[in-house]
């Protein structure tokens, strides 16, 4: 089970010799990322990369806007944000969830469908692993959750968002265990991605209520849900 199922135990990580040797991790409380490798193919590596992109998503926040034109009205800004939101806070979770453990293709595939017995044994041990594995889980599919609605009409409904990160936590497991990645595909995994996602829509349920409330009143919509004609 898990995200981030490396980083508590393993801060630093080191590949076979040759070309592809790499070495990421802490060393003297200093990030080092060596290699091509160190760069993709570990933790450290995509979560120094994300950081790194966080300017090239604001600009592209900005060049969406202004693309579809009247920049800095709020419907086009919102918009970019939602859309850019989603990629940028989706993408590096699942390149991470993707990572393939050390025994990769050398193991059979694990899978656990008994609800919550891995959560409940992650809770019984470590609290910093704890911590990890359930606020990385629920992260995956946040922004998701919290960007899908405002972006999509369709969405704006938090069982919608549920079912819809569930479905996508589903896909990303069973490619775990296809891949055989040397990580358990676990239904507690799925069942934290979709809350995580289904929490985040809450979080932003105000903005995405307020704007399907303001298209429904624009001429020639139809009545708001739950209205009724006179």
């Amino acid at each position: 089970m898990g995200v981030l199922q490396d980083v508590a135990t393993d801060p630093v990580v080191e590949g076979g010799g040759g070309p592809g040797r790499f070495r990421a991790g802490l060393t003297g409380g200093r990030v080092i990322v060596n290699g091509w490798h160190g760069w993709v193919g570990t933790i450290t590596g995509v979560v120094s990369i994300t950081v790194a992109a966080l300017p090239l998503a604001a600009l592209a926040v900005w060049a969406l806007a202004r693309r579809r034109g009247v920049a800095g009205t709020t419907p086009q800004w919102r918009t970019a944000l939602a859309e850019v939101g989603i990629v940028y806070g989706t993408v590096p979770w699942v390149w991470m969830i993707l990572l393939p453990g050390k025994h990769a293709g050398a193991v059979p595939a694990r899978v656990s469908l008994v609800p919550l017995r891995d959560l409940l044994t992650i809770l019984a041990g470590s609290p910093v692993t704890a911590v990890v594995q359930v606020v990385g889980n629920l992260l995956v599919f946040a922004a998701l959750g919290f960007f899908g609605p405002l972006r999509f009409a369709a969405l704006a409904s938090v069982p919608r968002v549920l079912a819809l990160g569930a479905g996508c936590s589903v896909l990303v497991e069973v490619a775990q265990f296809v891949l055989r990645l040397d990580r358990v595909s676990s239904v507690d995994d799925v069942l934290l991605n979709a809350a995580g996602a289904g929490l985040a829509a809450l979080a932003s349920r105000r903005w995405w209520r307020a704007t399907a409330t303001t298209s429904s009143r624009r001429p020639g919509s139809g009545p708001a849900p739950g209205s009724t004609g006179h």
